[in-house]
């Protein structure tokens, strides 16, 4: 399945195309790390692949938040996947209609 993902990071909006099925689930995420975040993926939890970059190319610096988008979402678990501009690599599993906000710590 291909989800359409929007992030909104300091005004700058980034869009994948896909095919909405579901209801559309948006959170706020928060890198509180020390390292740009260069890549992050949510994808179902069950999934066999992590679907697209959400970032596309883009990046969430140090410190910041922006709104994640998931159009056509399936259910609210979710497996994540973040890669760090200094090449470290976190996978974490959230709930993210419960929790509105992921934080990246």
């Amino acid at each position: 399945m291909i989800l359409r993902c929007i992030l909104m990071v300091a005004g700058l909006t980034l869009a994948l195309p896909g095919l909405a099925l579901a209801d559309d689930v948006s959170f706020t995420l928060s890198n509180q790390t020390g390292s740009e975040l260069t890549e992050f993926y949510a994808s179902p939890v069950g999934s066999d692949n992590w679907e697209e970059n959400i970032l596309a190319g883009g990046a969430l610096a140090a410190g910041s938040e922006g709104q994640v988008q998931i159009a056509g979402a399936s259910g609210c678990d979710y497996d994540l996947r973040m890669v760090f501009a200094d090449g470290d690599v976190l996978e974490d599993k959230s709930n993210i209609c419960e929790a509105g906000t992921y934080t990246i710590q």
